[in-house]
C-alpha cells in the first residue's frame, strides 16, 4: 500500500495543512480497515468499485450523513488519483462515481443588532481575558478570518503602521487584510495586558491562554459561544458563523463579490457565492419595501 507516500504527497507537494492531511489519511485507513475486517483484504490499491460501493452502503447504514460519506469518498478518490499519477494504477475505480445527494447547508449569520449588542452592551472585563475576548470577536467580525488563521496569527504578522494583518490560509496561501482603526486600538489594549502575563510560553503568537500558551481551537469556540449566548437564541454560535456574518454583512452593504472572495481567501468564486443567499434576501426586502409598484 502507498498510504505513507500519499500523505507525504499531500503535505509536501500539495501543501495541505497537517489537519487536512490527517483527515484524508483517516478516511483511507478507515476503508482499509473495512476491507481487512470484512473481506480479509489487506492491500486496497487494487480495490474495485463494487468493493468501494459496499463500503458506501455500510457507511450509509451506520447512520452517518451523506455529507460525511461524500467527504470520505472524496479522500479515497484523491488516493486513487495519486496512485494513477505515480503509475501504480491505470484507472481510477472512483472515476465515474457520483456523490450522494445532500441537503443544502444553511448558515444563519448574526444580525447587526446582535453584533452591536455583543460589542457595545454585553461588556468585557478590564482584564487580560476580557481584552483578549473582545479583540477576538472584533477581529473575526472585522476580517472574516478562519479560526485556525486567528490561532496561528503571529506578532510579526500585525502591521500597526500599515493597519493590516497577514494571515496564512489554506494550502499555505498568504493574504493581507486591512485592519479597522477600532480593532487596531483593541490590539494595543490587549498587547498591554498580554505583556503583564507572568509567563509566556509561546511568545511568537498573538493570542494566548491565561497561562501564556498558544490559543487552542476549543477555547476560541467557548469564547464566541459565551458572549453570543447572552444576546442570541441561534442554535449555532461559533467562529465560523462570525466569518459568515462578516461576508453577509459586507454583501448586504453592496460590497463586490470578488473583493469579498479575496478577503475570505477563497480560491474560487463559487465558494464565496454560498454567502449570497442572505444578501439576496436583503435585496428582496428592500425591493418590496421601496419599489413604487409594490405600494399600489
Amino acid at each position: 500500500m502507498s498510504i505513507p507516500s500519499f500523505t507525504s504527497f499531500l503535505l509536501l507537494e500539495k501543501n495541505y495543512s497537517s489537519h487536512t492531511v490527517r483527515a484524508y489519511e483517516k478516511d483511507v485507513l478507515e476503508f482499509r480497515d473495512y476491507c481487512g475486517q470484512h473481506l480479509g483484504l489487506i492491500d486496497i490499491d487494487g480495490a474495485s468499485y463494487n468493493l468501494i460501493r459496499n463500503w458506501i452502503v455500510a457507511l450509509v447504514a451506520s447512520g452517518i450523513s451523506n455529507r460525511s460519506v461524500n467527504r470520505k469518498i472524496s479522500s479515497l478518490k484523491a488516493y486513487y488519483k495519486f496512485l494513477l499519477g505515480i503509475g501504480k494504477l491505470s484507472t481510477n475505480p472512483l472515476a465515474k462515481h457520483r456523490a450522494l445527494k445532500t441537503a443544502g447547508k444553511v448558515e444563519i449569520p448574526f444580525s447587526g443588532t446582535e453584533m452591536e449588542a455583543v460589542l457595545l452592551q454585553v461588556g468585557f472585563e478590564d482584564t487580560f481575558e476580557g481584552k483578549r475576548d473582545k479583540l477576538i470577536i472584533e477581529l473575526l467580525y472585522a476580517t472574516g478570518i478562519r479560526r485556525a488563521e486567528l490561532i496561528n496569527l503571529r506578532i510579526k504578522d500585525v502591521d500597526y503602521p500599515g493597519n493590516t494583518i497577514k494571515v496564512l490560509g489554506k494550502r499555505n496561501k498568504e493574504r493581507i487584510i486591512p485592519l479597522l482603526e477600532g480593532v487596531k486600538q483593541s490590539f494595543l489594549e490587549y498587547d498591554r495586558e498580554r505583556a503583564k502575563l507572568n509567563e509566556i510560553r509561546d511568545p511568537s503568537y498573538v493570542f494566548l491562554s491565561e497561562r501564556g500558551n498558544k490559543m487552542y481551537e476549543t477555547l476560541v469556540y467557548r469564547i464566541i459561544n459565551k458572549y453570543f449566548s447572552k444576546v442570541s437564541s441561534k442554535a449555532k454560535k461559533s467562529p465560523h458563523i462570525l466569518r459568515h456574518t462578516f461576508a453577509t454583512h459586507l454583501l448586504n452593504e453592496g460590497a463586490d463579490l470578488n473583493a469579498v472572495k479575496e478577503l475570505l481567501g477563497h480560491s474560487s468564486l463559487a465558494s464565496t457565492q454560498v454567502y449570497t443567499h442572505n444578501s439576496i434576501a436583503e435585496l428582496k426586502k428592500v425591493h418590496l419595501s421601496f419599489h413604487p409598484r409594490n405600494k399600489k
